[in-house]
């Protein structure tokens, strides 16, 4: 017989049909939800520090043409006062007359002061926040009472310390500080209150301003009230302080 013919002949093999087991399995609607949402969450998470990151880098070398808060006040009010002025034109008293006020161990933290935190806590009350909480709060934040913001700048304060120099810090402070309703940085307040650049100020005048600065829209630094003027006074005396015992060296070297 014809070797040809009797394969041909030769009925084929079926083949054998796939178990359950090796097919693919495909996903759920659930399943492809969940997966969608997480890549969206993350690429937020990776958006948002992005973001972050780049406003951090860009303010550590340009001055903020505003903040969240003058452009409330804007609104509010019609106009606001607020001139940039470089650390260098700011009489160095200005400087340490604020760290004096607002936090005396600003060369010795890194952006949060644990201590004064624990302290805060320990008598029940608020605040205990540093001049670096304060940038981050008045720079890209918004104001009033919230765990959120203050979830966010605690956060935000370290990055700041890690990308910008104490001295940068500082000036960014004394520049979008409020002084009065409207009124923006030591060289607005300047001549707002005494009729001088922010070089020219004098060891008191530099003193009733930063003793205004908790409360500037109650407190007036030309027309300064018996606790104004005692303020003023121990402001006075702690700028000479970390003058002297080194607690001015990060900002003014």
């Amino acid at each position: 017989m014809d070797p040809m013919a009797e394969r041909k002949n030769t009925p084929k093999k079926k083949a054998a049909p796939k178990s359950r087991s090796t097919r693919k399995k495909q996903p759920s609607l659930v399943e492809r939800g969940w997966f969608w949402l997480r890549r969206v969450i993350w690429g937020a998470c990776f958006a948002v520090l992005g973001f972050v990151l780049l406003a951090t880098l860009v303010y550590a070398v340009v001055p903020p043409p505003t903040t969240p808060y003058m452009l409330s006040e804007r609104a509010r009010i019609g106009s606001i006062k607020y001139d940039w002025t470089p650390i260098e034109q700011i009489a160095p008293v200005m400087a340490r007359s604020a760290v004096a006020a607002e936090d005396a161990n600003f060369c010795l933290h890194w952006g949060l002061d644990v201590n004064a935190i624990r302290d805060a806590m320990d008598r029940g009350r608020g605040g205990a926040s540093t001049i670096s909480q304060q940038v981050i709060k008045n720079t890209y934040l918004w104001h009033g009472r919230s765990w959120l913001r203050k979830a966010i700048e605690a956060l935000w304060t370290p990055l700041s310390e890690a990308v910008w120099s104490k001295r940068r810090i500082l000036e960014l402070y004394l520049n979008i500080a409020e002084f009065d309703e409207g009124v923006f940085g030591v060289q607005a307040a300047a001549g707002h209150y005494f009729g001088v650049d922010a070089a020219d100020l004098t060891p008191t005048q530099a003193a009733r301003l930063a003793a205004i600065l908790p409360a500037p829209k109650s407190r007036s630094a030309s027309n300064p009230s018996p606790f104004v003027r005692d303020r003023t006074r121990a402001i006075i005396s702690g700028a000479q302080t970390i003058a002297a015992d080194g607690r001015a060296e990060c900002f003014e070297n």
